[in-house]
């Protein structure tokens, strides 16, 4: 028999789908995947069980997200800051994080790509991002950025050092690449270059802040906060996001 908690659960999250209605759908989400660490302290857990609870969510998510027909979804899964953790508490994380990846690689449902400086990552660490990603390219599924060793300052500076070595490699003068360089120039390089910009970036953990994430692909973005941690982001909790999203009206900076 159903505990009445699991039945209430079932009726608030159909009556949750049907306030949707035909509210628009975003076809980018953002997500920053925010308090494993945090989660696994109140429970008197160690900081690798926590994030072992995150990755086990991660597919969940995706689901959800490949039910209300979202076309991409990007998962910061690690910073450029937390690459300076202690090597005792960086090493399993990468584990976690390599299976984490494969394991959605394995599904041959949604196609890979990682995001991030990978020259930072252990050199075992970036082989296993690329592998899973050639695996699933041929994939006709929901694109899943994965950011490792992502930081949103970095990605620009990238993005503008990539943009000038293709300029000189083409004689172009920084004078003359001076006088027409736009925005777009700019996005053509970034690691999303192609893809559309995240209409909604959810942050888990009751964080107010984007603590560098797609800095400039969120100018326009919808900004939804969650005061769960990431392990216990339910799929009412994303359908309240969605909710949000639908009830906006989206101005563009106007």
């Amino acid at each position: 028999m159903r505990r009445l908690g699991d039945v209430v659960y079932a009726a608030y999250a159909r009556r949750l789908t049907r306030q949707l209605g035909s509210a628009p759908m975003p076809r980018h989400v953002g997500v920053l995947v925010d308090g494993n660490r945090r989660w696994a302290k109140l429970r008197g857990a160690g900081t690798e069980e926590g994030h072992r609870a995150g990755a086990d969510n991660i597919a969940n998510l995706l689901a959800w997200c490949e039910e209300v027909g979202v076309e991409v979804v990007t998962l910061w899964l690690l910073s450029t800051d937390n690459l300076n953790r202690p090597e005792r508490e960086l090493r399993p994380l990468l584990r976690i994080i390599e299976g984490s990846v494969e394991s959605i690689a394995a599904t041959m449902r949604w196609r890979v790509n990682p995001v991030g400086a990978l020259d930072l990552l252990p050199a075992a660490t970036a082989e296993r991002l690329k592998a899973a990603a050639e695996r699933t390219r041929a994939v006709d599924g929901m694109l899943v950025n994965v950011a490792v060793g992502y930081g949103g300052r970095r990605e620009i500076a990238d993005a503008v050092r990539s943009l000038l070595h293709e300029q000189a490699s083409r004689g172009t003068s920084l004078e003359e690449l001076a006088e027409v360089i736009d925005v777009e120039h700019i996005a053509e390089h970034l690691y999303t270059k192609g893809q559309p910009d995240p209409d909604l970036v959810i942050r888990t953990s009751g964080e107010q802040r984007l603590s560098g994430f797609l800095l400039w692909q969120s100018a326009h973005s919808e900004f939804y906060f969650c005061e769960a941690f990431w392990p216990d982001f339910r799929k009412v909790d994303f359908l309240r996001a969605l909710r949000a999203y639908g009830e906006r009206h989206r101005r563009f900076g106007a």
